[in-house]
């Protein structure tokens, strides 16, 4: 069955299969909201008289017994329908006849897909800050614990400056929370209810979008008709563009932990249960969960690009490859919590090397703290430099291998309070 069909006619198998395309695969996933959307549609067309109160009673009643299908995992969409959408029209229908005819008085099918997905969105932002701040916990729990233990800090990948594992875990503890503004944002986009613009110029039926707005626990709306629909495909990328910058700190992250897990940088090292090993190999020890996180994480920084060039040169109203930002931004969420969960769950087993600093092949990584000893004792700072750099060609550098660093932010003053304090601001936002 499809919303659109006209009686006695029936579209070709291959253009059905062509332009249904993975609709029903993931409009599985909407089913809950365009229940929930249908639900405070079917009360708002009481309220205004466009139902009585026994239709909207036996539409709430079909709704509630197709949202326990939902729950119970008994709910699916056969290749008979189109999307989701037809199957529960038509479930009402099956129920109650005429009455579940009405259920799609002064809406359409653009306006349903588009209220679904962004109490789908709000939601999946919500699961992805929450599965963000277990990972930023683990974070700066791993910074505490190592704020002693030096780490040489690198540029250009050559040794540079004095760092520690207390710096590293905690400068992604704070880049999450700098990941979560975007979150933040993107959410704040998909809080305007689009229900009621119908097929993208409104209704002549006095519905009140205002009721279903309170209804259904949106911030606002989308107040002009022809801007709820252009919003289609912008929502997806901007979740996309927040979602690729969780993303980058993530694949960021695990290039770290991949280098810090070879023989040449011997910094940390992960139970054998959780790396793998090589086929003719029997000495290897691989971070295949990090590599494929970082594999998958660079894929999510390019989705926004892909959801661009479908959006290019579209002009106003609906057109039908705009049913192409479901799959992608769907698969992009399930992706980024994989990676979250799979992140925090490996880290928790890390085991951090000690005394690294003391091996002599990290020696130059005090330059600039000898260089600042001999500017504490009036020495010029470009004078203060070339000596430094002199000792060092001369094979006579002997670093001071207890650097004092006091100022915020620096290996002797992590700021951790400060850290959780704005994640949290930006988390309770």
């Amino acid at each position: 069955m499809k919303i659109w069909q006209k009686k006695g006619t029936k579209v070709r198998d291959s253009i059905d299969r062509f332009t249904v395309g993975d609709d029903r695969y993931w409009d599985l996933r909407l089913a809950p909201y365009d229940i929930k959307a249908s639900k405070a549609h079917a009360k708002m067309l009481g309220k205004v008289g466009l139902l009585t109160n026994s239709e909207v009673n036996q539409l709430l009643e079909g709704l509630d017994a197709l949202k326990e299908q939902v729950e119970s995992g008994t709910f699916s969409i056969s290749d008979d329908f189109e999307d989701v959408h037809s199957k529960i029209e038509f479930e009402l229908t099956q129920k109650f006849g005429d009455v579940g005819k009405k259920i799609h008085t002064a809406r359409s099918r653009n306006d349903q897909v588009l209220v679904a997905m962004q109490l789908y969105l709000k939601d999946e932002i919500t699961a992805i800050k929450q599965s963000s701040k277990e990972l930023f916990d683990l974070y700066l729990s791993l910074a505490e614990k190592h704020q002693n233990d030096m780490l040489p800090g690198y540029t250009h990948l050559q040794i540079a400056m004095p760092s520690s594992f207390g710096l590293w875990f905690s400068a992604y503890a704070e880049t999450l929370a700098d990941d979560l503004l975007l979150l933040n944002a993107a959410h704040k986009m998909c809080d305007q209810n689009p229900l009621g613009s119908a097929a993208g110029y409104g209704s002549s039926f006095p519905i009140d979008r205002y009721d279903t707005t309170n209804t259904l626990g949106f911030e606002t709306m989308k107040f002009n008709a022809v801007a709820a629909q252009m919003s289609r495909g912008k929502l997806e990328k901007n979740v996309a563009q927040a979602i690729g910058c969780l993303a980058a700190t993530l694949s960021r992250f695990s290039m770290d932990v991949c280098l810090y897990m070879s023989q040449n940088f011997d910094f940390i090292s992960f139970p054998e249960d959780i790396t793998t090993g090589s086929s003719i190999m029997p000495h290897k020890k691989n971070p295949d969960v990090f590599e494929l996180i970082r594999g998958k994480c660079n894929q999510l920084q390019a989705l926004p690009n892909e959801l661009s060039m479908m959006a290019t040169n579209l002009p106003s109203g609906y057109h039908r490859e705009m049913q192409l930002f479901k799959g992608p931004i769907m698969q992009a969420i399930e992706d980024i919590k994989d990676c979250l969960s799979m992140t925090t769950y490996s880290i928790k087993e890390v085991k951090v090397k000690r005394d690294i600093l003391n091996d002599d092949k990290y020696a130059h990584v005090f330059s600039v703290d000898a260089l600042h000893e001999l500017i504490q004792k009036g020495v010029p700072f470009r004078d203060a430099y070339v000596q430094v750099g002199e000792k060092i060609n001369a094979g006579e550098f002997v670093p001071p291998k207890s650097p004092k660093h006091t100022h915020s932010g620096s290996i002797g003053n992590l700021e951790l309070d400060a850290i959780r304090e704005k994640f949290t601001r930006h988390f309770d936002w």
